[in-house]
């Protein structure tokens, strides 16, 4: 099932229509979950921190043991030749992936040097900006480094997050408040979290358990440059229900505002507002 409409695919050097198959039933991606993705967005015609993240995508594919096929520079181009193809007014979801193909050491570890590479766009909307989420605690947790590869943006740590997802939505809730391995706050089931209390802007600090995410860091740079005090800390979930705005921040909607942590009720404030308008004027301003 695909996540939009309208799919391009760029697989094996060319520009597909349509949602074309592009693995093997015995790659190695396919039975031993060598995949890796990158997710970025193109809208209002712009595409902001597209060389980041194919540059993540490219850190994560050595992560798993996997020589990049392509360069930054490479995927970059291609992508925004793929994007010719959708209307200016279009909101396209942009997800280059590798994968293993053939298996090495003890069948277990892929060939680095086998490697599938393709790039999948949809027309996906961006959210409406002033949806919020209803969030939850959940039984699992984030992951350690010492046990799964948290350093790279692998296909086989989503179905930790999808249990989170299934478990919110048993008990009637959009999303999760995940904790890492010392039952501190570490992100939703989806992206990362910020609050803010008294003024001051919060964000776990990033411990090996999470991705910190592009977007994370770009408002970060945007708040911090128009003066706010954004501090990466430690968070607990008292220091959640305590808040007087929270919200999640992601690629894919970039600002997600909160409106109730188990029982406890926000407003989307000034803050969580500002976020986002701080994020759209850098993407205008750096195009």
């Amino acid at each position: 099932m695909a996540t939009g409409t309208n799919i391009r695919t760029y697989f094996n050097g060319v520009w597909h229509d349509g949602n074309i198959p592009i693995m093997s039933a015995a790659d190695h991606g396919t039975w031993l979950g060598s995949t890796v993705f990158d997710g970025a967005r193109y809208a209002c015609e712009l595409a902001p921190d597209l060389m980041a993240h194919v540059a993540r995508l490219n850190r994560s594919a050595r992560a798993l043991l996997l020589e990049p096929t392509h360069s930054d520079q490479e995927i970059f181009d291609i992508t925004w030749q793929g994007l010719q193809h959708y209307s200016r007014d279009a909101a396209v979801y942009i997800r280059p992936m590798y994968w293993g193909i053939n298996t090495g050491h003890m069948t277990i570890v892929p060939d680095s040097t086998s490697v599938g590479f393709a790039i999948c766009l949809e027309d996906v909307p961006m959210p409406d900006p002033e949806k919020t989420l209803r969030l939850t605690t959940t039984q699992f947790r984030r992951p350690v480094l010492e046990s799964s590869v948290t350093n790279a943006k692998a296909g086989c740590l989503y179905p930790n997050n999808a249990r989170m997802l299934a478990e919110a939505q048993a008990k009637g809730y959009d999303n999760v408040l995940a904790a890492d391995a010392l039952g501190n706050v570490a992100e939703s089931a989806t992206a990362n979290v910020f609050i803010v209390k008294d003024g001051v802007i919060s964000t776990p600090v990033p411990n090996g358990t999470f991705l910190a995410g592009i977007t994370r860091a770009r408002h970060i740079s945007n708040l911090r440059g128009a003066g706010f005090d954004v501090r990466e800390t430690t968070l607990s979930f008292e220091d959640i229900h305590a808040a007087d705005e929270v919200f999640l921040s992601g690629n894919f909607s970039k600002v997600t505002g909160v409106s109730e942590f188990d029982g406890t009720l926000f407003d989307t404030g000034p803050v969580t507002q500002k976020t986002y308008e701080l994020y759209w004027a850098w993407a205008r301003a750096s195009a």
